[in-house]
């Protein structure tokens, strides 16, 4: 059967979709370089500085699959244009905003926004892209724009940080998403699901009930050790998680079809890519700051050193699509998440002395070795799925990832901030900032110790999280190698016959 191909306008449109993809992602790190800045301005505590960070993702992942849902009943085009407007809105209200708290509300704002965009972006190229091969290099130029993001958060932010305050680096969505709102409307087609039901409004809350409680108290247990009321959290999650999926299994027209997972090339690209984010995300956030608050550098050298290892990615990113004509993907993403954990076992010998060298090594290693399990796995995920579920795989394909980034940021940031408290002694500040702030009311001798004390916990933190990550990146090669081994390289890169699996009755 012939299909139309994609012209000048499905292309242009692509850009338009391409544009919220990278800031959206870009909106998860750029605040890493500000941290220090926010944290001697704000004067947050050592929990609302993680939320600061992390607040934003866990909002976009627990509203992904529902904004998904809704815009296949109402216009996948008018939801992305909703979610644009609120994005600028509260990107102004978190640029501005007065003190820790506000900064948190807007972030949270600013994440219902982003999961009104996401699905909306893969979804809307999977229709306005009939043919396979332009839709597979239509996905992975997608793939490309997340990566393009994540790489390009601290540099940005180093940029904007060294010239204005940090409230400049939550700024730059609302110009970005005014592009968006006025050039979708004239090259992106609208579209609805022809028979996609009613959509079931219990559902909404119900999987936001199961993962909010799930993630606060992984959060809380690595940060405080088990206790009753992070213990109490997981258990309530997990108990909506069960009612949740029984709920979607009664449903004719379930928010998600839970069935999609029993496919093993479905369930096994997002737990690639889940593990693969939850690696990363942690180390992320500890290896900027420690360019700041131990290497001392300024926000632009800090960017500056960012930019060889994003340049990396992106061109890893952008070569393994065309690796896979004749290697399977299973040990492309393998061999390059081998190349992640030798950069993450670098990072367990970095020193709070001298160790900027150690850590940029380890970094470069591990950076570009995790670009294949980026670049691949949306493919897979989405081209496994049946046609007419093509909306919600991409939804649950970005759930996985933003709640993994969003899981390395809390979870393992917050290991990482348990050991520099273990490490310090009892009354100590909890930041690194905070005892660069109290340093300077103390005598010489003592402030310097204080510093230095401060530096040697928090790197102490670092490879903790060093070794942690590299035990997830090794879960990425063992399910790599399990679950996608069956997927064939010639097919690869356009929704392989082999991956699409019959989903279960």
């Amino acid at each position: 059967m012939n299909v139309t191909k994609a012209g000048t306008r499905e292309w242009l449109g692509l850009g338009v979709l391409m544009l919220p993809t990278a800031l959206l992602f870009l909106a998860m790190t750029v605040l890493f370089l500000a941290t220090p800045q926010i944290g001697a301005d704000l004067n947050p505590s050592g929990a609302q500085l993680l939320w600061i960070n992390d607040i934003y993702g866990f909002m976009m992942a627990g509203l992904l699959v529902a904004m998904g849902t809704i815009g296949d009943r109402i216009g996948r085009r008018k939801v992305m244009l909703f979610g644009a407007a609120v994005f600028a809105v509260s990107s102004l209200a978190a640029g501005l905003a007065p003190n820790a708290d506000l900064l948190i509300a807007a972030r949270a704002v600013m994440g219902v926004g982003a999961a009104a965009i996401m699905p909306a972006t893969l979804s809307l190229i999977i229709n306005m892209f009939r043919d396979d091969r332009q839709r597979g290099s239509a996905i992975g130029m997608w793939a490309g724009s997340v990566s393009l993001g994540v790489a390009l958060g601290p540099l940005v932010g180093g940029l904007l940080l060294e010239a204005f305050w940090w409230g400049a680096a939550l700024l730059i969505g609302i110009p970005v998403m005014l592009i968006v709102l006025v050039a979708a409307p004239l090259l992106i087609p609208e579209y609805k699901a022809p028979e996609a039901g009613r959509l079931d409004i219990l559902s909404v809350p119900l999987s936001m009930a199961a993962l909010l409680p799930i993630v606060y108290g992984v959060k809380e247990v690595a940060k405080s050790g088990l206790d009753v009321v992070s213990v109490g959290a997981v258990v309530v999650g997990l108990v909506f998680g069960v009612v949740f999926v029984r709920r979607q299994l009664a449903l004719d027209n379930p928010l998600l079809d839970v069935r999609l997972f029993a496919n093993r090339v479905f369930s096994g690209g997002l737990a690639v890519f889940m593990l693969s984010a939850v690696a990363l995300g942690g180390v992320y956030l500890l290896f900027t700051q420690y360019l700041q608050v131990v290497a001392e550098l300024s926000p632009l050298q800090a960017g500056l050193f960012i930019l060889p290892a994003a340049l990396a990615l992106v061109l890893v990113s952008t070569i393994s699509p065309m690796i896979v004509r004749r290697v399977r993907p299973a040990y492309v993403i393998a061999g390059g998440t081998l190349l992640s954990v030798a950069g993450y076992l670098v990072l367990t010998q970095v020193d709070s002395v001298a160790g900027l060298p150690m850590l940029l090594t380890g970094f470069y290693l591990l950076y570009p070795g995790i670009a294949p399990a980026m670049a691949l796995t949306t493919n897979l995920v989405v081209g496994s799925a049946p046609p007419e579920k093509a909306g919600a795989a991409s939804a649950v394909n970005t759930t996985a990832s933003d709640l993994g980034t969003s899981l390395g940021v809390a979870v393992l940031g917050s290991v990482g901030a348990a050991v520099y408290s273990a490490v310090m002694p009892q009354g100590a500040p909890d930041t690194v900032p905070g005892a660069v702030a109290r340093a300077a009311t103390l005598p010489a001798g003592e402030g310097e110790a204080l510093v230095a004390a401060a530096r040697a916990a928090f790197t102490d933190g670092l490879n903790v999280v060093g070794w942690i990550s590299a035990a997830f990146a090794l879960g990425v090669v063992i399910v790599s190698v399990t679950l996608l081994r069956r997927v064939p390289a010639t097919k690869a890169a356009t929704a392989p016959e082999e991956a699409k699996e019959p989903v279960a009755a």
